[in-house]
């Protein structure tokens, strides 16, 4: 057994014989009475006390620990004991990921995590902690199941982390019994590409070319804003995806795309085109935005697309002002209430041009390691998952391949019938 059992109620002293004797300490019959010590992998002592009449307890303690140290894994009482909220800000601030994700991922542990585990200790966590927190999340219906999955992703690393710097044994999130939150699968649905023009008339003049680059090159809304004259090779039919632009607490910066993936996305003519009579019809602007953070080194970009007064388009502004009644004017959402405001039209977002991009490409029976390559994906998997559905039917090709080797039968040419 590591260390030794103190107990507090009693002191030894010598007696008139000169020998050992026990006497009652002037802490006898107040506090816990038994204090369980030991020197820690640290080199600093470590503590913990028990009541009256639990002194097999301390001691099966100090075993507990003795036997944790020898297999490896010991954790600190004391670090255990700080709370999942504490320890979650601490990894938040050193976890190596961009701005504007540790935005969002701080945005989701406050409004949500915290409320159910911020104050739990590390060392109290169990699996019925984390379902719990699932069945919470799953029974609100403010919370969609994508989000909802997230927010239990956030809290599993956080937990993961924890078990890499010894604050937990293991991590409770792998569980048998642990479940992510379910997540509906929902199909894309592909825009028409009446729609698609439906749409880009209902824009004012100066943003209607933002959907010829989206629908024909699949670039994401943040990455159209950034388009900037340099990432255009008219000569060679490209278009170089090389920044975008974010918003981090309300500051514009210019950032790498989307997992930091710069590509080469094919530019076909008809999006040259529009895109030269949009620059002659309005100038590319210099814009200077901090670099990935609010405080990072300045950078300018001549960017094709500004707002009325030269500067920079505003996501939120845009969708409100531009692009919802655009959506409206095409019939794709209903027209304003009687306070000027529109509905929330989700699927119907300047994402949803890409979504059109990616059927195109892969009605024409572009492969998806194409498709996902032109869409900035980290995985074709990804592409695959989200747009299979849109792929082109395979029992079409398979009947007219057999059809080609096995043509039918010629009646002439079969056995006669026996008379």
């Amino acid at each position: 057994m590591a260390g030794h059992v103190q107990d507090r109620w009693y002191t030894t002293s010598i007696g008139p014989d000169g020998k050992p004797v026990r006497v009652k300490s002037d802490r006898y019959g107040t506090g816990l009475r038994y204090r369980a010590r030991y020197i820690g992998p640290d080199g600093s002592e470590k503590s913990k006390s028990f009541p009256d009449r639990q002194k097999r307890r301390a001691e099966q303690w100090l075993i507990d620990i003795a036997s944790d140290m020898s297999r490896g894994q010991y954790i600190d009482p004391r670090a255990a004991r700080i709370t999942f909220k504490a320890y979650a800000e601490k990894w938040l601030a050193t976890h190596a990921i961009d701005p504007s994700s540790r935005v969002v991922i701080e945005q989701r542990l406050r409004l949500h995590a915290f409320r159910f585990l911020g104050s739990r200790p590390l060392d109290s966590f169990r699996p019925e902690h984390i379902r719990a927190l699932v069945s919470a999340l799953e029974s609100d219906p403010a919370v969609s199941g994508g989000y909802a999955r997230n927010i239990y992703g956030d809290v599993r690393a956080v937990l993961s982390a924890a078990v890499d710097d010894g604050l937990l044994p293991r991590n409770p999130c792998s569980a048998k019994s642990v479940r992510p939150p379910t997540v509906e699968p929902r199909r894309v649905v592909p825009w028409l590409p009446v729609q698609v023009r439906a749409v880009r008339a209902g824009l004012p003049e100066r943003y209607r070319s933002m959907v010829d680059v989206g629908a024909g090159c699949g670039l994401r809304q943040g990455e159209i804003v950034g388009l900037a004259e340099d990432a255009l090779d008219f000569e060679n039919g490209t278009l170089r995806v090389i920044r975008q632009v974010k918003l981090i607490r309300g500051k514009a910066v210019f950032a790498p795309p989307k997992g930091n993936k710069e590509r080469d996305v094919p530019l076909p003519s008809s999006v040259a085109e529009a895109l030269r009579a949009h620059m002659d019809r309005f100038k590319p602007v210099e814009i200077t935005l901090p670099w990935r953070k609010p405080d990072g080194p300045k950078v300018t970009a001549r960017l094709l697309f500004t707002n009325t007064a030269g500067g920079l388009v505003w996501r939120s502004n845009f969708n409100v002002q531009e692009w919802k009644p655009a959506l409206a004017s095409a019939g794709l959402i209903p027209e304003a209430g009687e306070d000027g405001k529109y509905k929330s039209a989700r699927e119907h977002g300047v994402h949803a041009l890409r979504h059109f991009y990616a059927s195109v490409l892969l009605d024409a029976g572009e492969s998806i390691k194409a498709v996902s390559q032109y869409l900035g994906h980290s995985d074709p998997g990804l592409t695959l998952r989200v747009y299979a559905h849109l792929m082109p039917s395979s029992q079409e090709r398979t009947r007219k391949a057999v059809d080609q080797v096995l043509p039918a039968p010629d009646e002439s040419d079969g056995p006669e019938t026996a008379q």
